[in-house]
């Protein structure tokens, strides 16, 4: 069972997920879930197709949103997007640390917390997140 750390009300960061994890947010209420990881990053991880089936097969939306790096303009705007839902999100990449990364970069970027405040939620949730440009 992998960890939701919540990062804002309604926004969860984890790393890898499998099915079980996938049943595990819808019945927690989750309404989106962001894989941010790669295909093939590691051999024997689900691919975004085989989360995506999971996920939609469990009732939530799904958005597959890979970052290599430091989230590049399209995988934070398809966060922001998954924010602007109203939906609890869930996002994911092997550690969580890139997903943790876009959401900072995707709600920094629309000014909805500040940069303190982004920081001192990523912290708490175990993210030193202190050398992204926000």
């Amino acid at each position: 069972m992998t960890a939701f750390r919540q990062l804002a009300p309604g926004v969860f960061v984890a790393g890898q997920i499998d099915d079980d994890d996938i049943a595990r947010a819808a019945a927690q209420g989750v309404g989106v879930v962001v894989t941010n990881r790669p295909d093939h990053e590691e051999p024997g991880q689900p691919t975004a197709d085989q989360t995506g089936s999971a996920v939609r097969a469990a009732g939530m939306d799904f958005v597959f949103a890979p970052i290599r790096g430091l989230p590049d303009p399209q995988a934070v705007a398809a966060v922001a997007a998954a924010l602007d839902s109203g939906k609890p999100v869930l996002l994911h990449c092997k550690s969580g640390m890139r997903s943790a990364a876009a959401w900072a970069m995707a709600v920094g970027s629309t000014g909805r917390m500040s940069r303190d405040d982004i920081l001192t939620a990523a912290r708490a949730a175990g993210y030193d997140l202190g050398g992204l440009p926000l």
